[in-house]
């Protein structure tokens, strides 16, 4: 993987949305230190290669550690991210875990096992965050997550809530961003393509059957295939969880 200076059109528009993102929610600041969490699917890759081109241009310095959790399911399928890491020039931390096969064996009797799995590689990523004295955790939400959070939550939480841009976490000793929660799944996909990003397959048994899955699956069938309707679904959200990370009535 190479990543050029020279944009395609679905680079630049991931590189751009994410950047507004980030300068109307104030995500980043001088000498930030961000510990990236990169699963090898599409979208935190896509999020590590529009932060190492965000580090080359913003006017202050920032520094950048890939973070990666491999549940377990297949102990070696990480390596690309090793010569992606080097190819960038970042830090990295690689963790083979145990979770995915614990998740799913007699010893998670309470939780489902995406739940369970979940928890697990979240914490230990918080435990790098601190061990490293990263500054914020970067994840790669994107806004079709952003449409099936906030559906999740109204059927199953009762609540009206989505996926914050920012979040802080520790007493303000470590901060949780999401740079590409308004950029499309579909973009992503070009982008990172483009970038010749190492995307490799997740090799967890219930992959794609989760609750979050079925109702992004839904929200697709609420619009009819009508990309208008699918916009305005969007475009509400984005305001309703901007408005909301700006502290905005």
């Amino acid at each position: 993987m190479a990543v050029s200076h020279a944009l395609s059109f679905a680079q630049r528009r991931v590189v751009s949305l994410a950047g507004k993102l980030m300068f109307d929610t104030r995500m980043l600041a001088p000498g930030a230190r961000l510990g990236v969490a990169v699963s090898g699917g599409v979208d935190s890759l896509a999020l590590l290669a529009v932060l190492a081109h965000k580090r080359r241009i913003v006017p202050f310095p920032i520094e950048i550690m890939l973070l990666h959790a491999n549940p377990g399911f297949d102990p070696v399928n990480h390596i690309p991210l090793i010569g992606l890491a080097r190819e960038m020039g970042v830090a990295a931390h690689i963790a083979v875990t145990d979770f995915g096969p614990r998740a799913h064996s007699p010893e998670n009797k309470k939780r489902s096992a995406c739940f369970w799995c979940a928890w697990n590689r979240r914490k230990l990523l918080f435990d790098l965050c601190s061990r490293y004295r990263l500054s914020h955790l970067a994840m790669g939400h994107n806004a079709d997550d952003l449409v099936s959070t906030f559906a999740l939550n109204l059927v199953q939480g009762g609540r009206v809530d989505a996926l914050s841009a920012r979040e802080s976490f520790f007493d303000g000793r470590l901060t949780l961003v999401r740079p590409l929660l308004f950029v499309e799944k579909k973009v992503i996909r070009k982008a990172a393509k483009d970038w010749n990003l190492p995307v490799f397959d997740n090799p967890c048994p219930s992959a794609g059957s989760s609750r979050r899955a079925e109702l992004a699956e839904r929200m697709r069938l609420l619009s009819g295939g009508d990309k208008r309707l699918s916009a305005n679904i969007l475009s509400a959200l984005r305001r309703f969880q901007l408005d909301r990370d700006m502290g905005k009535p």
